[in-house]
């Protein structure tokens, strides 16, 4: 460990003395000249000039040299330096990687100097112990000849670290691709700086400040291999402590604006990947400070990729009959998979993997889509298990998360044949579908998709691209206050997720997460108190990574808080007790490793009297995506995104001129402002990605949204952010509504604070996938009546004021409807998932957790709609801390609630499979005054529930249980006063 001034040996003077003189013959007979290999040369800290208490050591193992140097300890903080004095052949930047120890644990600092200048604070991060050494390494700007470079302890820095050498690399010339900012066409008042460190080149761009709002602009001329969609990486600094925004254009148009996080300070360069189209040989490639931008960012390079295109389908020639063995990989089955227009389950085809396989893809739109998952972005083989007994090759269309790829031709053969395709694919989930199209023959069977390098889905529950941290998760610590569970009603943690949250207080307190994964990006659910008139507050709160501040995120009440007594909620306190009290906030903060401790901390300018954090969600977001082809950007429309204005017209007009065309309407990146209703009717509406592309309501409890008239509509890759600021049955609007018609898709989207998510006023055939709806104020998927043949899955919902996820045949039958491996989280004021009638709907393999008041995890009910026409399944469900307390009714509703409330309940419900734990209440309850008849419970886990087991409470009729399971719970496995009939079968216990 560092050796302190007043730890030395206190011995004479002489031998001191002695002991120097030796320690001095030997330095000076082992003396050599600072080593060079190739560019690099490497100088010894025990050679250079010491001063301030920094001395030569030897008592660690594992140094370059003849020793190293200690004496930067707290004794000696201000004082102690070793300056290096170094050559530099020619002007320019140079790697200097400091060579160090720091066996204390805890990321230590020491000040860089440069000719005598301050130039910045290197953090020393912890090594494992004093005899082990990590380097880190700056780009410095040296003069041309002697230089020099000092590590010194200031009044600032903490210290208490070891040197050992540097190792000097000159800058060669740049990295192909690479192209230097201080090098392209300034104007409007940028301008080359070299007042900062570590840019490459000879200096950077600076000069994009307020002052300069609206002209400050830097266009790289730049050559592309090719055409298509490449990779363009922006080095910057940002040292404002908040994300800034510049504008990009290709060719003179603007495609996009880019969110920049911030970097520790001005002498740090951070990076921002865009993915752009390109034309082959030259482009130019700008960064503007546009009136709509924040600017106030320094620029050093951009680098230029190869250009990439969505690969051509390519089916093996001769498909190989695999009649028993599927092919390697991530095998996903067609038979679980979303399809409609024709297809059917079949098993009469021997040798298929899973429980059956797809036929009937023969009429014009038969499809099926199959989600896969993949850990990055990239090109993967893609094999089609199919059959085709034909005798003739089958022609059938590709399409790639809602995109047509191409046509692929399926030569016949016996058996059960492969045929592979090289396709690009996203981060995490994709839809990977086959449709029968114009001008294809279709006419075949289909057992499977395999992808190699593919990973599983979620086993129950969603697939996600982000790792979600709580209060109580493994990597996350406070200094702040952990609420203790609870469920009572209304209360910051009965809200909460796993009813508990972290409470900041008190200026310098935090929640700090160490990142199991690389993220990019953070979306933060928390609270603070509304003002005390009920009117909407703000405030600040501080983002770090590893000790160094990334910026402030902006917290509100706007959509929180509310009062009374639950749909027709107001802003007044005077309504009632406050409800509603978290809300979410999102930002791409920068790219940071697995590793990383991100800490969220109240400081002293963030006013707020507590921060509640509930969870913390990051990811690794890709970059924003290009047009596809079959698409019209709504930049040709006159509409200009991040302008402010008002865009409902534009692009109602764009979406007309594009109905039926077989063209969709594109919005690239940026944020897009509507007042009112947006129509779609058999057209597509696609943006550059979740992150990326923002429809946003400004018509604060009004109607804008997206609302689909008919025919076959696609909605994919965009956030609806909706201005809905309180629960009105009477005004508002859904982030997507509609009447959708076959083969419709509604793909990663993200619709939040509107008054309900997405509503169907029709649909047949509507799959929605891969969507996150958050923090509305009625329902979060609705299917409406006459609703049939869709399905929701791989969904998130969290934060309701109604359902999270119903079938309601208020206005109509719902029939064929599947609710599957979605994640449904914390609904405040009514069900998890909810049924009301119907026949031939599924929920299965859904996890369910923390009904908050007025009901249940799952609830299969008549209390609204015409009632029951066929079966019901409910399988496979995990539902967590579910059910809750209906003050109304003074009764305690189930986990799985069935509900006979305006008639009888006679058409069969299955529930297999379910695990129902640590229910609030009961586990099941059967309720109320009328029939329930055919329900079956087979194979289900019901486990510490709060009250009862199973309750059964004023019903008639009957049930069967076979292999159910129940146990710890508070009050008894079954109370059945009034003598419901249970035909038992075996394997069940414990009621």
């Amino acid at each position: 460990m560092p050796t302190p001034r007043d730890g030395r040996p206190h011995t004479t003077a002489l031998l001191t003395a002695v002991s120097t003189l030796i320690a001095l013959l030997m330095a000076l007979v082992a003396w050599s000249a600072p080593t060079a290999s190739a560019a690099t040369t490497t100088y010894e800290a025990e050679s250079a000039a010491l001063s301030g208490g920094a001395v030569v050591g030897t008592d660690h193992t594992g140094y370059t040299g003849t020793g190293f140097v200690e004496g930067y300890t707290d004794t000696d903080k201000g004082s102690a330096d070793t300056v290096f004095t170094v050559n530099a052949a020619s002007a320019g930047t140079a790697s200097v990687a400091l060579r160090y120890a720091n066996g204390t644990s805890a990321t230590m600092t020491l000040s860089v100097y440069l000719n005598g200048t301050k130039v910045q604070q290197d953090q020393l991060t912890a090594t494992a112990d004093w005899n082990a050494w990590a380097t880190h390494t700056d780009s410095l700007s040296l003069a041309a000849g002697s230089n020099t470079v000092a590590y010194k302890f200031d009044s600032t820095d903490s210290g208490n670290v070891n040197l050992d050498d540097i190792a000097v690399t000159p800058a060669g010339a740049p990295p192909a691709g690479q192209y230097e900012a201080e090098s392209a066409a300034l104007s409007g008042g940028a301008v080359v700086g070299t007042d900062h460190t570590g840019y490459t080149g000879t200096g950077f761009v600076e000069g994009y400040t307020d002052t300069d709002k609206g002209t400050a602009d830097t266009v790289f001329t730049v050559n592309a291999s090719g055409a298509g969609s490449t990779p363009v990486t922006l080095r910057y600094a940002n040292g404002t402590g908040s994300v800034m925004t510049l504008s990009v254009y290709v060719n003179g148009t603007k495609v996009q604006q880019d969110q920049l996080a911030a970097t520790a300070d001005w002498n740090t360069w951070g990076t921002h990947a865009d993915s752009l189209t390109l034309k082959a040989g030259s482009n130019t490639v700008g960064y503007k400070f546009d009136s709509t931008d924040s600017g106030n960012v320094n620029l050093d390079n951009i680098t230029v990729g190869s250009a990439t295109s969505t690969p051509t389908p390519t089916p093996t020639p001769t498909p190989t009959s695999t009649s028993s063995t599927p092919p390697s990989g991530q095998a996903y089955e067609a038979e679980t998979a979303f399809f409609t227009g024709g297809p059917a389950v079949a098993t009469a085809t021997a040798g298929y993997s899973g429980s059956g396989y797809l036929t009937g893809f023969t009429a014009q739109g038969s499809q099926a889509v199959v989600d896969v998952d993949t850990p990055s972005a990239g090109t993967y083989p893609v094999v089609l298990r199919y059959a085709n007994s034909s005798g003739s090759a089958q022609t059938i269309s590709l399409y790639l998360n809602g995109v047509r790829s191409g046509q692929l031709s399926l030569p016949a053969g016996s058996g059960w044949l492969t045929s592979t395709q090289n396709v690009a694919l996203r981060t995490g989930l994709n839809l990977v579908g086959l449709q029968t199209g114009s001008g294809d023959s279709g006419n075949i069977a289909l057992d499977d998709v395999t992808v190699t390098g593919g990973l599983p889905l979620a086993a129950t529950g969603a697939t996600v691209p982000y790792t979600e941290y709580t209060a109580t998760s493994s990597g996350v610590s406070t200094n702040g206050t952990v609420l203790p569970y609870s469920t009572t009603y209304p209360s910051l943690q009965a809200e909460a997720t796993g009813r508990q949250a972290v409470q900041l207080t008190s200026t310098g307190q935090y929640e700090q997460i160490t990142l199991s994964k690389p993220a990019d990006s953070i979306v933060l659910r928390y609270s603070i108190p509304a003002n005390s008139d009920g009117s909407t507050a703000t405030a600040p709160i501080a983002l770090y990574a590893n000790g160094s501040k990334v910026q402030d995120l902006t917290l509100t009440t706007q959509y929180s808080w509310l009062y009374g007594g639950g749909y027709y909620d107001t802003r007044s306190p005077s309504s009632g007790a406050a409800h509603h009290f978290y809300d979410e906030t999102r930002a791409l903060i920068g790219n940071w490793p697995a590793g990383t401790v991100l800490k969220l901390q109240k400081d002293a300018a963030d006013t707020a009297s507590s921060y509640t954090i509930d969870a913390v969600d990051t990811e690794q977001v890709d970059p924003a995506l290009t047009m596809p082809a079959g698409y019209v950007s709504v930049t040709g429309y006159g509409v200009t995104p991040n302008s402010g204005a008002d865009d409902t017209s534009a692009v109602n007009s764009a979406l007309a001129a594009l109905s039926g065309t077989g063209k969709g309407l594109w919005f690239p990146s940026g944020t897009y402002d509507i007042s009112g209703q947006v129509s779609l009717d058999n057209v597509s509406v696609r943006g550059a990605g979740e992150w990326y592309t923002v429809i946003r309501s400004t018509a604060v409890n009004g109607s804008g949204g997206l609302f689909a008239t008919g025919g076959t509509d696609q909605i994919a890759d965009l956030t609806m952010d909706g201005d809905q600021t309180s629960r009105n049955n009477d005004s508002g609007a859904a982030g997507i509504e509609g009447n959708f018609g076959p083969g419709s898709l509604i793909f990663d989207v993200w619709v939040e604070h509107a008054k309900v998510g997405i509503w169907t006023d029709s649909a047949n055939g509507l799959y929605v996938s891969g969507a996150r709806v958050r923090d509305v104020f009625a329902d979060g998927v609705h299917f409406n009546g006459g609703s049939d043949n869709s399905r929701v899955d791989q969904s998130v919902v969290r934060n309701t004021g109604d359902d999270e996820l119903a079938l309601d045949t208020e206005g109509g039958n719902v029939t064929g409807d599947v609710l599957a491996y979605n994640t449904v989280q914390s609904p405040i004021q009514a069900n998890g998932i909810g049924v009301y009638g119907g026949g031939d709907n599924t929920v299965e393999d859904n996890t369910v957790a923390d009904t908050v008041a007025f009901g249940s995890g799952v609830t299969i009910s008549t209390a609204f709609g015409s009632g029951f026409t066929g079966p019901t399944y409910v399988l496979d469900n995990t539902l967590t801390r579910t059910g809750s307390y209906n003050s109304n009714w003074s009764s305690s509703l189930g986990g799985l609630w069935i509900y006979a409330n305006q008639s009888d309940i006679t058409q069969p419900v299955t529930v297999s499979g379910n695990t129902i734990s640590r229910s609030t209440y009961e586990g099941v309850l059967l309720s109320y005054a009328h029939q329930i008849s055919n329900l079956a419970l087979t194979n289900d886990v019901i486990n510490g529930a709060g009250t009862y087991g199973i309750n059964i409470n004023d019903v008639t009729g009957s049930m069967t249980a076979t292999g159910v399971t129940v146990s710890n719970t508070a009050s008894g496995g079954l109370n059945n006063p009034g003598g419901y009939t249970i035909t038992r079968g075996s394997g069940d216990s414990g009621f």
